[in-house]
């Protein structure tokens, strides 16, 4: 029985390396991804733009740039690989804890080509420690996690940085094909999803974030739910009918935010004769009205629910929406199952400059029916940000603990700028709720009559 024995230990020893070699293959390609996207977005505009700040909600491009290198460093090279600190002094300057946004122009830091040539160093020797990693043991090495945190953080930066391009004044700097027009959506506007419990959150995804865990049951009653986002033509009907006059749609905070702000359309829109125009990346163009509607804040998405007498669905509904299967009562990792998102499955990763029109993907929806969950805009529901029950903090509390609580607002799904890596069924976004220069939309709900 011996050779039989070694044989069965040797085939899962190869094993091992194949998977271990296959994670460490993934880890790489996420990172490539992500610096291709960076250097993209940091090459098509001249130095001034890179040091400009456009707008004091924004960090210049090159803060972002070199902010990407420095937590590359803080986690890979020093607390992975445990080297020493490649510039310390400039710890500080990257801390976006100690430094606000408005501040950071006026700070010392790397002028372009410096900061290029610090992510250079740093992603070289951060490429060095992956591939002699042992992708386990640790949390923090476990299933590669510290090097997919990186490629999340650089991807959610590289989303911040596209935001700050379109709200640079200028010339277009950025192309990419338009979406493919959507074939008439001719189901139901709505979907029933049934009351009962499911799984919420996460325990298993490898790379998921802390305020992804843990896995746990939650109870939903039952609702029904938008089948797509609501588009710029619905959007407008509550324009045309004096929804940013009438105080009856809008919280009090709300009311006060529209009148303080003047505001009366989503964020880069302007009326021009008796047509609604948009500006995007540079390009005037008409306000496309099958396309979900894009740069509206926590208010506006509540006060169009209810004009529509409807309302924004919990963190929870719209989880269950995306992710319940209830056939099998299980969770799925996207509304479309466990595969990773292709093309055919959501509009995701910069592929495009704007979102698909409405009732795009019917590859990606939902064992319901639901379409559109992941990718093209961001969804505002109606939570705060919270704590999942037992939630533990890691690898820093930062990332998540210290903006827990009612002055954030959850958005849930990903936009056309957000990258699979750090989008998936269980990701949590949050921001205040005036938010609009992000890449936000909505679909609304009701609550189903129980008989």
């Amino acid at each position: 029985m011996t050779g039989p024995t070694n044989h069965t230990a040797s085939a899962t020893d190869d094993d091992a390396v194949m998977d271990a070699e296959a994670l460490r293959e993934r880890t790489l390609a996420a990172l490539v991804t992500a610096r291709e996207r960076t250097e993209l977005l940091t090459s098509c505009v001249e130095g001034p733009d890179l040091t400009a700040q456009v707008s004091p909600l924004m960090s210049p491009l090159v803060w972002d740039l070199a902010h990407i290198g420095n937590q590359e460093e803080l986690w890979i090279l020093r607390a992975v690989a445990g080297q020493e600190a490649i510039h310390p002094e400039i710890d500080s300057l990257y801390d976006a804890f100690e430094h606000p946004r408005s501040e950071r122009p006026s700070l010392p830091l790397l002028e372009p080509e410096e900061a290029r040539r610090y992510v250079a160093d740093v992603r070289g020797r951060a490429l060095d420690v992956l591939q002699g990693a042992a992708l386990h043991g640790p949390r923090l090495t476990e299933a590669g996690f510290a090097f997919g945190m990186i490629a999340q953080h650089e991807q959610q930066h590289d989303e911040t940085m596209l935001i700050t391009h379109q709200l640079r004044r200028g010339p277009q700097a950025l192309t990419a094909p338009d979406p493919a027009p959507a074939a008439l959506l001719t189901g139901p506007a709505e979907v029933l999803v049934p009351g009962g419990p499911f799984t919420m959150g996460t325990s298993s995804e490898p790379w998921a974030l802390d305020n992804e865990r843990p896995a746990h049951r939650r109870e939903v009653a039952p609702f029904f739910i938008d089948t797509v986002p609501v588009t710029n033509g619905a959007y407008r009907a509550f324009i045309d009918d004096g929804g940013y006059d009438d105080p009856r749609w809008w919280t009090t905070q709300g009311w006060d935010h529209v009148r303080r702000h003047a505001l009366t359309a989503p964020l880069f829109w302007r009326r021009d004769s008796r047509q609604w125009l948009r500006r995007r990346f540079g390009v005037t163009e008409e306000v496309p009205a099958g396309e979900p509607v894009l740069h509206v804040c926590w208010y506006e998405a509540d006060a169009y629910a209810r004009w529509a007498g409807r309302r924004l669905p919990t963190e929870a509904e719209w989880e269950k929406a995306a992710r319940h299967d209830p056939v099998s009562d299980r969770a799925l990792r996207y509304p479309w199952g466990d595969a990773d998102p292709g093309p055919e499955h959501a509009n995701l990763g910069q592929r495009h400059l704007r979102p698909a029109p409405a009732g795009s993907y019917p590859a990606g929806e939902s064992p319901l029916g639901v379409r559109q969950l992941i990718g093209d805009v961001w969804e505002w529901t109606s939570s705060d940000f919270a704590p999942y029950p037992g939630f533990q903090a890691f690898p820093y509390a930062e990332y998540s603990e210290v903006f827990f609580g009612p002055e954030y607002k959850v958005l849930r799904g990903g936009s056309f700028a957000a990258d699979a890596v750090a989008c998936r069924g269980t990701f949590r976004n949050w921001d205040y709720p005036i938010r609009r220069q992000i890449f936000s939309g909505f679909r609304t709900a009701r609550s189903a009559e129980v008989s």
